[in-house]
């Protein structure tokens, strides 16, 4: 929320700096994002006169003017404004100045041949407003040679971030009072005075949804004139960021930013009936003042006559009974909204606005009346005409919260020892009623408060958080225990490890968009979808860790990356049994574009780079399933990877049948297309939960190195199998044939061609023999061979001769 500390001084009497108020908004808790200094952008703008002006030499809509900048010799200036004219007072941007709108820097140039030093500018070039018809006009008694800023009176503008437990800073009169709390200033109170009625309201108002729409006041006013706002309000208005519209939309603006206290006003002649505030129809439309159309359902509260919908209630008028210029007679709304409804029909539309971020945290009921005479003397003052009597349909939920409050709870909780007549005046000042016994009731303003730690914090955050003293914890003698829990003791183990074989680290959402979320929800039971996301963007719990991957690759690719190589440990989010969370612990890897640059060697690239394939993807898991502890000499490679990857370029580990501790390979190119991944891309994802615990006792680190006494023996075997066994399989066969005996296994060579019958393959293995005591004898090597091959005969395999 953005405001201008000539705004912040209509409610507060300080002589406070522009840095020292900002240190003081951070030491309460409102968070300074920034603060400009419009001065700032306005250097280099000076009033000027215009002296003469001719028409320029070489074009038709161009003059020539000479022009006065109070610095004693006289500037030429080429302009096409229409209006330009000798005597004209306007706005100078001499060379050196950046225009605003633009940001290009001012020269000193030729036009059409013509030197010019400067440019007078119009009110879009400065951002002061749309006008961009002509330049600026200022008024006679100008004074020349001025900064504009100054004579403009520019003030500071704060940027504020509200957390969403402080509806009462959501208007500039809020901030104020947190201020003055602090003792930064005084408060000055509005004054408010009731607007004289002249006729009975002309206009039926009534509320036929009291749990969405409690209380619906509402007046008319005949006879106004909707002109621009005074230069004043267009100034603040602007300073907070917001385009000046007209004097009646402006000021309903004003109420809203100043005292956080939406409103709304209609074209009386636009209406037809009573204004009801109703639950909407379910199919019902409303063309909004955003130039949307909206579906509505009967979830939804709207305010309504005769013709139908004019006004989602709480969130945005509609088109049709906007002011316009020619308005002459108006109908405003003040009401008060269940921010719960407002809430759901906010996300359920898509549709956010100031309004809905003030009703939905929860707006001041007790505001409402004071709020619409305030609305009205504005509007009379500035705008003219004659009020009606005010109709008041119910009444605002005017409860507040009681709290029986020990003041030693400001050094159990707060962690600061503050006297009890201090607490009882920050109390008092923040607008508490505090009884003799300590009990604390709540302004309306402050819906936040639900319990004795929520005073706490206000008493501690007024006292000042920079006094609570830095203590530390208490902790036993001697050398501190471990406190990783064997989990996180496992990602670190990993993280160190990936790092180390050339992967870089990456931190992503753990929010989705859902196509990306489906992407990857096969056989996940269903997403989590977030009813309150950030954004649309960010709507889904992911249930991979691959996706946030695969866009963080995209945009290393499309900047020029050549190859980039990312891992991610994090969580991934499931549907379990009856909806219940599942939250599980996960490790993924992704590698794309290129494994190797282009160059020469040996091998026969022929010069092109190496793009990374699955047996890549596979390495990476197997080498970090071996560090996070997983029995890798069991483990089995099956297929099954899933939709998202290349059904003949990847598989799965699994201990047994139905436990899957990985699953790697190439992506299918669908799933490239699906997230703008140019080129071929691998993953691996590990399934950290599935992984067995390490036994009570057992530990991680490796046994001592003893090397055996006696040499190891090699043996290599070449089989004649099926050729869609898979090369796994016969391996395990192999080492199970002897555990005592046989250390190792691995295929060294495949073959299929001549002298290997069809549907055949030949797979040669070389099987490493350890032996214990004493060497093997020829009859034991023989009786070893014989299990081997007894082993691979079960599978169907043969010896080859």
């Amino acid at each position: 929320m953005k405001f201008s500390l000539a705004w912040l001084k209509q409610y507060l009497e300080t002589d406070a700096t522009t840095q020292a108020i900002a240190a003081r908004l951070n030491a309460l808790g409102i968070e300074v994002e920034a603060l400009e200094d419009p001065a700032e952008r306005l250097a280099g703008f000076r009033v000027a006169r215009v002296l003469t002006a001719a028409p320029h030499p070489n074009a038709d809509k161009l003059q020539v003017l000479t022009v006065d900048a109070g610095e004693g010799e006289t500037l030429q200036v080429v302009c096409g404004a229409p209006n330009a004219r000798a005597g004209l007072i306007g706005v100078l941007g001499t060379a050196g100045a950046i225009v605003p709108s633009g940001g290009f820097e001012l020269k000193k140039s030729a036009i059409r041949g013509v030197e010019s030093n400067g440019m007078m500018c119009s009110t879009r070039e400065l951002e002061l407003g749309e006008d961009h018809a002509g330049i600026i006009e200022l008024p006679e008694d100008a004074p020349v040679g001025i900064a504009f800023a100054e004579y403009q009176g520019t003030s500071p503008v704060f940027d504020v971030a509200i957390t969403p437990n402080r509806p009462d800073c959501m208007g500039v009169y809020g901030i104020a009072r947190d201020l003055a709390a602090a003792g930064l200033g005084t408060l000055k109170p509005p004054r408010i005075e009731p607007v004289h009625p002249t006729y009975p309201c002309p206009v039926e108002i009534r509320s036929d949804d009291p749990e969405g729409c409690p209380a619906f006041y509402g007046r008319v006013i005949r006879g106004v004139r909707n002109g621009p706002a005074p230069e004043w309000l267009q100034t603040m208005l602007r300073g907070a960021g917001q385009r000046p519209i007209s004097a009646l939309v402006d000021l309903t603006n004003f109420l809203m930013l100043g005292f956080g206290r939406p409103a709304h006003v209609y074209d009386l002649a636009k209406l037809s009936g009573p204004m009801v505030a109703r639950r909407a129809d379910d199919g019902e439309q409303i063309l909004a003042l955003n130039e949307k159309t909206y579906t509505l359902s009967s979830e939804m509260t709207v305010i309504a006559d005769d013709n139908g919908v004019h006004d989602i209630a709480g969130i945005m008028g509609g088109e049709d009974t906007g002011v316009t210029e020619s308005t002459t007679d108006v109908l405003l709304e003040i009401a008060y909204f269940d921010p719960e409804r407002i809430g759901a029909t906010g996300r359920a539309l898509g549709l956010a606005s100031d309004a809905r971020t003030r009703f939905e945290r929860g707006v001041d009921p007790a505001f409402l009346e004071p709020g619409l005479e305030l609305l009205s003397a504005l509007i009379l003052e500035i705008c003219g005409g004659e009020a009606s009597q005010i109709v008041r349909a119910g009444s605002p939920p005017m409860e507040t919260a009681t709290v029986s409050y020990d003041p030693r709870l400001a050094a159990r909780l707060g962690g600061v020892d503050i006297a009890e007549g201090e607490q009882r005046e920050i109390l008092d000042r923040l607008g508490f009623a505090v009884a003799a016994d300590w009990r604390v009731t709540a302004p309306t303003w402050r819906p936040d408060i639900d319990g004795a730690a929520d005073i706490v914090e206000e008493v501690v955050r007024v006292h000042g958080l920079d006094k609570v003293a830095s203590v530390a914890l208490p902790r036993d003698e001697g050398v501190a225990r471990p406190t990783a829990t064997a989990e996180q003791r496992i990602e670190r183990r990993l993280r160190r490890a990936a790092a180390a074989r050339g992967h870089h680290e990456a931190v992503t959402w753990s929010f989705l968009p859902v196509p990306d979320a489906d992407h990857f929800a096969d056989g996940n039971g269903g997403l989590w979808v977030l009813e309150n996301p950030i954004s649309e963007d960010m709507k889904t719990m992911r249930p991979s860790l691959l996706p946030g991957l695969l866009a963080a690759a995209r945009r290393n690719l499309d900047r020029g990356a050549s190859g980039v190589r990312l891992f991610e440990i994090g969580r991934r989010y499931l549907r379990g049994e009856a909806g219940r969370s599942d939250e599980r612990s996960s490790l993924a890897v992704l590698l794309a574009g290129e494994r190797e640059p282009r160059g020469w060697d040996q091998r026969g690239n022929g010069g092109k780079a190496r793009a990374f394939d699955a047996f890549d993807a596979k390495a990476e898991a197997v080498a970090l399933l071996a560090e996070a502890g997983a029995p890798i000499q069991k483990l089995q490679v099956a297929g099954e990877a899933g939709p998202q990857f290349h059904p003949g370029q990847s598989g799965t580990l699994r201990l047994g049948p139905k436990t899957v501790l990985a699953r790697f390979g190439a992506l299918h190119p669908r799933t490239l297309a699906a997230f703008d991944v140019g080129g071929p891309a691998v993953a691996a994802e590990l399934f950290l939960d599935a992984i067995p615990a390490k036994k009570t006792g057992e530990s991680f680190a490796r046994a001592p190195y003893a090397p055996p006494a006696l040499q190891a023996v090699e043996r290599d075997f070449a089989f004649l199998v099926p050729a869609e066994l898979p090369a796994d399989e016969l391996l395990r066969a192999v080492r199970s044939a002897d555990k005592a005996s046989i250390v190792d296994a691995r295929v060294f060579d495949e073959f299929r061609g001549a002298g290997v019958p069809e549907g055949y393959k030949s797979l040669a293995i070389e099987v490493t023999l350890q032996p214990g005591e004493k060497s093997y004898t020829d009859d034991e090597l023989k009786q070893i061979s014989e299990r081997i091959v007894a082993a691979a005969t079960k599978l169907g395999a043969s010896l080859r001769a």
